[in-house]
C-alpha cells in the first residue's frame, strides 16, 4: 500500500497546494527511509528526486532484526514493545518505553532466555514479534519484503545516505545502491560519513563517542550535499557536482569522492591469524593441509559458555545504543572466551576501501556456534587523550572497533535451509563484515577478534 499511498498522496498535493511548480521530492531516515524506498516504486510522474536514508531494504539479511541469521534481540524489543503493538484505533502517541525494572540490560536478558520468551511480557499485543519467532529462516515472509528486486523501474535521481557506524541499516543503503546503479547508472549517488543512525540529520557530526572526525560532517552533508541535491532538482537552482559516490574516510578524516563505490583502485589483500595472537599479511609457514594437533601452531580453542555471554557493550543499559560501534574493545580482549590477533605497529599507513570479509575454518563440540569478528584499529601507547576530557578517558591502547558482524553456524550455507554443523568437523565459514573506508595510521595495529557470542545485542546460541 505504500507505494499506491505515495502516488495518491502527491497527486492530492499538487492539486491542493497552491503556487507549487509540479515537481516534488521525498526522503526519509530508517523506517522513513523504508517509506521512501516504496515511494520510489511505480513513482508519480512529478516525483523528481527522493533520498532515502539508511533504509532497510532487507530485515533478515543485515537490517534491523537479524544479522549472519542471528536475532537482534535488544534492538528488536526495544522497538516492538513501543512501536508494534496493536492498536484498536489510531492514538495520539506511541506507546510508553517498555520498563525493564532495572538498568542491566545484559542481566534482563539473561533471565529472560529464549528470544521468544518475550511473549510473557507482549502476549498478543505485539503480533509482528510473533511473527518473527515463527520465521526463523529466509523464508517467503522475509523474501517478500526485500525492496531492492523491485527497484528495477525507477528513473528519476536518488541520493543514497549511510553512516559507516550504523548499528540499525547498514547493509540497507549499500544494497540499494547496487541495484540503482545497475538500473539507473548516471542518477543515483551514494553518500556515507561517519555516523551513526541518522547521525547526519542531527549535531554537528564532529564526533562520535570517543572518536573525533576533524570536521563538522553532519552539517557538511547538510548544506553541501542534501540542500543541493533537492534545490538542483526540484527549483533548477544551482549546480550539482556531485560525484557517484562521496565517502567519509576515517583514520585520515577526509571525504573522498569517487567514481563508484568500492572504488576502483581497490585490490583485495589478505592478512592472516597466526600462532600466538599474532596477525599478519604474510601466511602461516605450516600447509593447511597438514594441520594436525598442534595447538601452538594448527589452531586456537575457548570455551563459549551460553550461561556467561560475551557482552557487546561495556555500558550498562537496557537499549542497544549507537556508541559501542567505536568502543573500546579492551572490555573483551581480556576474557577467555575472545581470541585477538594483532599485528606490530604498522610503519606506514594502510587504507582499506571496500568490503571485508572474514575467512575461518572453525570447528565445534555441538551442533551448532555462533561466530563473531571484530575489526578493530589498536592506538598506539602515546595516542594523546581528547581535551576536554570529563571521563578522564585514556586512548593510549583504545581498541576502536571498526566493523563486525556475526554468522549463526547453521546457516553457513542457505539462510533458507539450515543444517547442523558436524561436531568435531572443521569447516569453512565466511562472516561478511560490511564496507568500510579507513586508514590505520603508521604506529597503529589492527587487530581482529573471534568469539561466539555478542550478548544482548544477539539472542544466544544454544549451541
Amino acid at each position: 500500500n505504500e507505494s499506491t499511498d505515495t502516488y495518491d498522496t502527491i497527486e492530492w498535493l499538487l492539486k491542493n497546494v497552491p503556487n507549487n511548480n509540479g515537481r516534488v521530492g521525498q526522503w526519509g531516515i530508517s523506517w522513513d527511509g523504508w517509506e521512501t524506498s516504496m515511494g520510489m516504486i511505480d513513482a508519480h510522474p512529478a516525483l523528481k528526486a527522493s533520498s532515502p536514508q539508511a533504509p532497510p531494504q532487507d530485515q533478515f539479511l543485515g537490517d534491523d532484526y537479524h544479522s549472519g541469521g542471528a536475532y537482534q534481540l535488544m534492538y528488536g524489543f526495544a522497538w516492538m514493545s513501543s512501536n508494534a503493538r496493536a492498536r484498536s484505533a489510531p492514538t495520539e502517541q506511541r506507546t510508553a518505553r517498555f520498563d525493564y525494572g532495572t538498568p542491566d540490560g545484559y542481566r534482563f536478558f539473561l533471565e529472560l532466555g529464549a528470544a521468544a520468551n518475550a511473549i510473557k511480557y507482549f502476549g498478543d499485543t505485539v503480533p509482528t514479534w510473533n511473527d518473527h519467532m515463527q520465521h526463523g529462516t529466509y523464508d517467503e515472509y522475509w523474501q517478500s519484503r526485500n525492496v531492492p528486486k523491485d527497484l528495477g523501474g525507477v528513473r528519476h535521481p536518488v541520493l543514497v545516505v549511510a553512516g559507516w557506524f550504523d548499528a540499525e541499516d547498514f547493509y540497507g543503503p549499500f544494497r540499494m545502491y547496487r541495484v540503482l546503479k545497475e538500473k539507473n547508472a548516471d542518477k543515483t549517488v551514494l553518500v556515507v560519513g561517519p555516523w551513526s543512525h541518522g547521525g547526519w540529520a542531527r549535531g554537528d557530526g564532529e564526533r562520535l563517542g570517543a572518536i573525533a572526525f576533524a570536521s563538522k560532517t553532519s552539517t557538511y552533508y547538510r548544506t553541501e550535499v542534501e540542500l543541493p541535491f533537492f534545490n538542483y532538482y526540484l527549483k533548477d537552482k544551482g549546480r550539482l557536482d556531485l560525484p557517484r559516490a562521496l565517502a567519509f574516510e576515517t583514520g585520515r578524516n577526509q571525504w573522498r569522492p569517487c567514481a563508484q563505490w568500492p572504488p576502483a583502485q581497490a585490490n583485495a589483500r589478505r592478512l592472516y591469524l597466526q600462532a600466538g595472537g599474532k596477525l599478519s599479511f604474510d601466511p602461516p609457514a605450516f600447509a593447511p593441509a597438514l594441520v594436525a594437533a598442534s595447538a601452538s601452531a594448527g589452531f586456537d580453542s575457548y570455551v563459549s559458555d551460553p550461561m556467561k555471554p560475551v557482552p557487546y557493550t561495556a555500558e550498562i543499559r537496557t537499549t542497544e545504543g549507537q556508541l559501542f560501534a567505536v568502543e573500546d574493545q579492551r572490555f573483551a580482549s581480556s576474557r577467555p572466551d575472545v581470541l585477538s590477533y594483532e599485528t606490530d605497529p604498522l610503519t606506514e599507513d594502510l587504507t582499506i576501501a571496500g568490503p571485508i570479509t572474514a575467512t575461518l575454518h572453525v570447528a565445534t563440540t555441538g551442533t551448532d556456534s555462533d561466530w563473531v569478528v571484530k575489526l578493530i584499529d589498536v592506538y598506539p601507547g602515546g595516542a594523546p587523550d581528547p581535551q576536554p576530557n570529563p571521563t578522564n578517558l585514556r586512548m593510549g591502547g583504545y581498541q576502536m572497533l571498526l566493523a563486525g558482524d556475526i554468522l549463526r553456524g547453521k546457516f553457513r550455507e542457505s539462510f533458507s535451509n539450515p543444517r547442523p554443523m558436524a561436531p568435531g568437523k572443521t569447516t569453512r565459514i565466511e562472516v561478511a563484515l560490511g564496507d568500510r573506508y579507513h586508514t590505520f595510521l603508521k604506529g597503529h595495529r589492527v587487530m581482529v577478534q573471534i568469539q561466539s557470542s555478542w550478548f544482548p545485542m544477539f539472542d544466544r546460541n544454544p549451541q
